[in-house]
């Protein structure tokens, strides 16, 4: 059948891959699962019950809940009807709740816990278009999703032929969803994207999705990213079930219980799996702490098609029965892909993991392109370290003179909602739109990612630094678990450093560094002298221009709870230098350190 809305999808599952485990998720230690016929069932009922309630094509809903089931009946349900789902993180500040409540136009929102909704109650005030809150979860006094569900079912036989017909008016460009970009400046902005935009981005990417129809996948990236929602159409569309872990703090045992075959992920998932890793071999002993370390050194010296001699590959096999066996099973053993997304992988993870077997496919996109642009394949040539793989086939890139990525194609967004001048800003009349990224187009159509426009800045002695490129490489340490650099306009570049605060713990009290907190920690001669040895031997691999010559500790860990990190963990620059101007002063010689002003020094 033909697919061309995101429903249809649903339609297809249901004619050719019904199964028992459309959709599972983990609740009061038990996984519970969703056939495809009781899938089917809940969307058309909340469908009814949206007609029965009044919405229209073009109403908007919002939903600000974790990723379970229901998520997809709603998602469905209002796609059905033409209202327009609106996903929002539950992890936002309150002025940015109030500009989406608002500037969605939303009339119902729909939340999963009593968590949420006493979190967004209190911006319900200065959002007069809402009518009323939902939650998925049963909580005393406050409407269930399940009556919208329930008034479906009685009005069925009422609804049933409308529905259909409102199903065969809706057109493949018609408005779907409103996803509001997180963004590291300023409130967020409304990314309109339709029918067309995610269905041609999942039929571009499903040959890339090595599983069979039978497969299981994991998700556990929040759905209203999206990354995320798309891969779970892909999924879906490939005939998957998607089982949708706890949190993202129990994937290891989610990964064990399920043995999915794959899942998406953002690459700090993937660096704390590694360091993960990287800790359980440091425990063990004697010779099997020294085949594990021989084991990893062997897969960060990995290169594709044997490109490494036939010495080499005999090592690979060894390492492989004895060390990244151990690697697959304590994934759940069935891992046949993930891929990552969402901001730059460090390359020597690409590597150490597709040596282990454990393929892991770079991608790349932006909301505004739904997402996907480009993604590694899990084969040669098509899989390039350090790249972000070929161009999709129904995507055009081209690059412009100053480097610029540009992007033609059906994913492309219908435009910002409400807000044509920005639109403007972003494609141009010929239709390009301006990723903001800088890259270079290889052979095999594969993209290269060197640096966000935005981002790149220019030293006082004329030389440019990409700061994306210089922070993974100091991500690499396991005592760094965030960095900024800096320097605009500076004769040299700077950093302010959030260490690992579980791993620099550890390292304290093997070297006997006492300290009351954090704070007091950051200041300790031993833990700055360590640092710095950290920072000599980063910079060794690192052009001259972009070494640092100075750091600050920073003794909070940054989240996108307390608003250093964006929900899909970039860096919130703008926001940091303010927060810590004292320090970003004191690098440059503005400040001393009592935090006086001293001459302005020459750049």
């Amino acid at each position: 059948m033909e697919i061309t809305r995101t429903f249809d999808i649903l339609d297809r599952l249901v004619k050719e891959f019904q199964r028992e485990d459309a959709l599972a998720v983990k609740r009061n230690g038990k996984w519970e699962k969703f056939s495809t016929l009781e899938y089917k069932e809940y969307v058309d009922n909340f469908s009814y019950g949206l007609l029965a309630g009044g919405f229209k094509k073009g109403d908007k809903i919002i939903t600000i809940s974790n990723n379970r089931p229901e998520w997809n009946f709603v998602d469905n349900g209002m796609a059905q009807v033409g209202v327009v789902h609106v996903p929002v993180y539950s992890n936002l500040g309150h002025e940015e709740y109030e500009h989406i409540f608002n500037h969605s136009d939303a009339r119902v929102i729909i939340v999963s816990s009593k968590e949420l909704y006493d979190k967004i109650k209190g911006r319900l005030k200065k959002a007069p278009n809402v009518e009323k809150v939902y939650t998925f979860d049963k909580i005393n006094g406050i409407p269930h999703w399940a009556e919208i569900v329930n008034l479906g079912k009685a009005n069925a036989g009422k609804y049933k032929k409308e529905l259909q017909k409102i199903k065969d008016s809706i057109k493949p460009d018609d408005l779907m969803s409103i996803i509001y970009t997180s963004g590291t400046t300023g409130l967020s902005k409304g990314v309109m994207l339709s029918h067309r935009n995610f269905v041609s981005n999942v039929q571009g990417s499903i040959s890339i999705l090595p599983v069979a129809p039978e497969g299981i996948m994991l998700s556990f990236l929040p759905l209203c990213h999206v990354f995320e929602r798309m891969v779970n159409y892909l999924y879906q569309y490939k005939g998957c079930g998607v089982y949708y872990a706890e949190s993202v703090d129990t994937i290891g045992d989610n990964l064990r219980e399920v043995h999915p075959n794959g899942f998406a992920s953002v690459p700090r998932v993937i660096e704390r799996l590694y360091d993960k890793l990287l800790l359980k071999g440091k425990e063990l002993k004697g010779i099997k702490k020294n085949l594990f370390f021989w084991a990893v050194d062997l897969g960060l010296k990995y290169e594709l098609n044997r490109a490494n001699g036939a010495w080499y590959e005999l090592q690979r096999s060894i390492a492989d029965k004895l060390i990244y066996s151990k690697w697959r099973e304590a994934l759940g053993g069935n891992i046949q892909v993930i891929v990552s997304g969402g901001a730059a992988l460090q390359e020597r993870l690409a590597r150490v993991f597709n040596c282990a077997k454990i393929p892991i496919l770079e991608g790349y996109g932006l909301t505004e392109t739904s997402p996907v642009i480009a993604v590694n394949k899990n084969h040669y040539p098509y899989l390039r370290f350090g790249t972000v793989g070929p161009v999709l086939d129904n995507v055009e890139v081209k690059i412009a003179e100053d480097g610029e990525i540009l992007m033609k194609g059906p994913s492309l967004m219908m435009g910002y909602y409400k807000d044509p001048e920005k639109t403007k800003e972003v494609i141009d009349e010929e239709g390009w739109f301006h990723t903001g990224d800088i890259g270079e187009l290889q052979d095999l159509n594969i993209l290269k990612i060197t640096d966000r426009k935005k981002e790149i800045f220019k030293l006082s002695t004329g030389k440019y630094v990409a700061p994306q490129v210089v922070e993974n490489k100091f991500k690499e340490s396991q005592f760094i678990d965030q960095i900024m650099v800096v320097g605009e306009g500076e004769k040299y570049a700077a950093a302010l450093i959030c260490p690992a605060f579980h791993f620099l713990h550890g390292w304290c009290f093997k070297h006997n560094v006492k300290y009351r907190d954090n704070q007091d920690l950051i200041h300790h001669p031993k833990v700055i002298e360590r640092y710095q040895r950290e920072v000599d031997r980063v910079n060794q691999t690192l052009g001259r221009h972009e070494q640092l010559k100075k750091f600050e500790l920073v003794c909070q860990e940054w989240t996108p709870e307390t608003g250093e990190l964006s929900p899909t963990l970039k860096v919130k620059r703008r926001l940091l230098k303010e927060k810590y101007k004292v320090k970003l002063d004191r690098m440059y010689g503005y400040t001393d350190e009592t935090g006086d002003v001293v001459d302005t020094p020459e750049k």
